[in-house]
């Protein structure tokens, strides 16, 4: 069985799995951290109606956009709303509950368009990542990405966060299907040239990521890095996934990444606290 992980806050909890020949990730709060990126954006971009909060008004403002309880993304996921609309409902709703003041027209396409300059400055990989794709090299382990969004903007995001090494990348529109539906998992180790049973898939969703990819038939592995913290008064990252998932959704609105799944019973997946614990499912070095 797996050792606990040195990153201290979450041990690999299930029993031994193959040996595995490649890995699969998440993206977004997997590899790239998005839900920092989302928050610097928001405070970043001018607003008015905004200018009364203060740092604890910020922090609750940003985690409602991030979270997105209503779910919007999972309504783009379905096709109800265009990327740039689950946007606009995201803020709409944060900003509810700071400013009486209407988010709407001109205002909201405004916002649209220096959210959408602006997000992609403050995209950056976890500090975990690049050590471990240095590892992968080493050992000769492929690796490739498989994301609840499109595929182009994915592939600049990883980009523009300096993942260009990661070449495999499957997005919602690669296949026509999003996590946690089987084909899109395991379109992943297909690129990758391994049985999905050899591959590991690694995601901060503990539904969709980790439990989608079992089900798949893959090796899933559950990122919880946040480790159940979370501003006052706001679900924690992990909760918020499993809660929204199985109440009927996405990666489940944390993020612009999204899950759609229906609720299941959920299953014991190995848990880790950060990146470097890959490694210990991968064959000894010798």
């Amino acid at each position: 069985m797996p050792a606990e992980t040195g990153a201290g806050r979450a041990g690999v909890t299930a029993s031994p799995v193959g040996e595995v020949a490649a890995v699969l990730f998440d993206i977004d709060d997997t590899l790239v951290d998005l839900e920092r990126a989302m928050g610097r954006t928001l405070q970043s971009i001018p607003d008015p109606a905004l200018d009364h909060l203060g740092d604890d008004d910020w922090v609750r403002y940003k985690a409602l956009y991030t979270a997105d309880p209503q779910r919007h993304y999972g309504r783009f996921l379905a096709g109800e709303l265009t990327f740039e609309e689950q946007r606009v409902h995201r803020v709409r709703h944060a900003r509810a509950g700071f400013t009486p003041e209407p988010f709407l027209g001109s205002v909201a396409e405004a916002w649209v368009r220096a959210y959408e300059q602006t997000l992609p400055l403050h995209f950056r990989a976890y500090d975990d990542v690049v050590p471990l794709l240095d590892a992968l090299d080493d050992r000769g382990v492929p690796y490739g990405a498989v994301s609840n969004n499109v595929h182009d903007y994915q592939r600049a995001k990883l980009d523009r966060a300096g993942l260009q090494r990661i070449r495999v990348l499957v997005g919602i529109d690669t296949v026509g299907v999003a996590k946690p539906e089987p084909a899109i998992y395991r379109e992943g180790a297909r690129l990758l040239h391994t049985d999905p049973a050899r591959t590991l898939y690694v995601g901060d969703n503990l539904v969709v990521d980790a439990q989608g990819a079992r089900a798949a038939g893959l090796v899933g592995v559950w990122l919880d890095r946040a480790g159940g913290s979370a501003a006052p008064g706001v679900p924690s990252r992990a909760g918020r996934s499993a809660a929204a998932t199985c109440a009927g959704t996405r990666d489940a609105g944390t993020g612009e990444r999204g899950d759609a799944s229906g609720s299941s019973e959920p299953e014991e997946v190995p848990r880790i606290g950060g990146l470097d614990a890959v490694l210990q499912f991968l064959p000894s070095v010798r």
